[in-house]
C-alpha cells in the first residue's frame, strides 16, 4: 500500500470513530456504577446483655464494631421503665454512634407519673444518611400488654426512606411474633408483603431492604412467601440465637431487586444482647 493510500485509510477510520463518538448519547451521571452499603440488624434486648445486665456502653461498642451504614434494631425501649433506666435507648445509641434515628413504637403507653415522657417500645433504624421520610405501619399483632389479646392491626413495622449517594432506599424493620403457633406470623408476612409492594409502587426505582427478628428459621413455611420478592442475604451464615451458643438463625437482612449481596456474616458477639447481630455488605444498582 502506498503512503498516500495508508494515510487515507487512517483518516477514514478516525472519521468513523469521531462520527460514532458524536452520535452516541452521553452516559447518565453515575449510570452503571454500583453503590456500596453495609447493612446490619440487631435485636438489642432493650440494652440488656446475655448476662442479664443492662449496659448501654457495651451495646454501643458492639454496634460501633459493625461499622454499618444502616442498622435495624428490635426490642428498643424509649423511656419504657426501670429495666433500661428510663432512657431513650434509640436516641442514646444514635447519639453515641453519630447516626440519625427513626423510631417506630409498637406500644406507646401513658407515663406512670404525670408530666413524664410516654413509655414506648418498638423498633428503630439507625442511619449514617439523612432520613428523607419515615412511617410506622400497622401489621397483625397479638399484644403482650392485654390480658386476653386477639390478633389485630397494630403499629411497629417501621420504614425509613434514605437517599444513599443518589439511590433511594426504603429500609423496613420488623419484629415478628415469637409464639410457637405460626398463625400470627403467617398474617404478619402477608401484611409485610402487601405494605412493601404498595411502597415499592409509590416510589418506582427505590431499593428495598427488610431487617429484623423474624422468630422463625429460614425454612419455616410461614416465611416462604417472603422469599418470592426478597433474598435472604445471610443464607449460609451461622445461628443468631441465643447469643451465648446460637442454636437457630432467626435474625435477617433480606434484600429486594437491585440490591446485590456481596458478603454476610454473624459476628461472634455473645455478650451485648441475647441475640447476635447480622451484618451484610451489598451493592445498590442505579436506575
Amino acid at each position: 500500500m502506498s503512503a498516500r493510500a495508508h494515510s487515507l485509510v487512517q483518516l477514514s477510520v478516525a472519521g468513523a470513530l469521531l462520527t460514532l463518538a458524536v452520535a452516541a448519547p452521553p452516559a447518565a451521571a453515575g449510570q452503571g456504577h454500583a453503590v456500596p452499603l453495609r447493612i446490619a440488624t440487631y435485636n438489642i434486648h432493650a440494652g440488656t446483655g446475655s448476662d442479664g445486665v443492662f449496659d448501654l456502653d457495651r451495646q454501643a461498642a458492639a454496634l460501633r464494631a459493625l461499622d454499618a451504614d444502616v442498622i435495624g434494631l428490635q426490642e428498643v425501649d424509649v423511656h419504657w421503665g426501670e429495666r433500661s433506666q428510663g432512657l431513650d435507648v434509640a436516641g442514646e445509641l444514635a447519639r453515641r454512634l453519630g447516626m440519625r434515628v427513626s423510631f417506630a413504637p409498637i406500644y406507646s403507653l401513658d407515663p406512670v407519673t404525670a408530666g413524664s415522657p410516654r413509655r414506648e417500645y418498638g423498633v428503630a433504624v439507625l442511619s449514617r444518611f439523612p432520613v428523607r421520610s419515615e412511617a410506622n405501619h400497622e401489621i397483625t399483632r397479638l399484644s403482650t400488654q392485654d390480658e386476653n389479646p386477639v390478633p389485630a392491626p397494630a403499629p411497629g413495622f417501621g420504614e425509613a426512606t434514605l437517599k444513599v449517594r443518589g439511590v433511594p432506599v426504603q429500609v423496613f424493620v420488623t419484629h415478628l411474633d415469637y409464639r410457637a403457633d405460626p398463625a400470627v406470623r403467617v398474617a404478619q408476612v402477608a401484611d409485610t408483603r402487601r405494605i412493601m409492594a404498595r411502597e415499592r409502587a409509590a416510589r418506582p426505582g427505590a431499593r428495598q431492604v427488610l431487617l429484623g427478628d423474624f422468630n422463625a428459621e429460614p425454612s419455616a413455611p410461614e416465611l416462604g412467601p417472603l422469599w418470592r420478592e426478597l433474598r435472604d442475604a445471610g443464607a449460609g451464615t451461622g445461628g443468631t440465637y441465643p447469643a451465648a451458643a446460637p442454636e437457630k438463625r432467626i435474625d435477617y437482612v433480606a434484600v429486594g431487586r437491585g440490591v446485590r449481596v456481596r458478603e454476610a456474616a454473624v459476628p461472634e458477639e455473645a455478650a451485648a444482647s441475647d441475640h447476635r447481630p447480622v451484618v451484610t455488605d451489598v451493592s445498590l444498582t442505579r436506575g
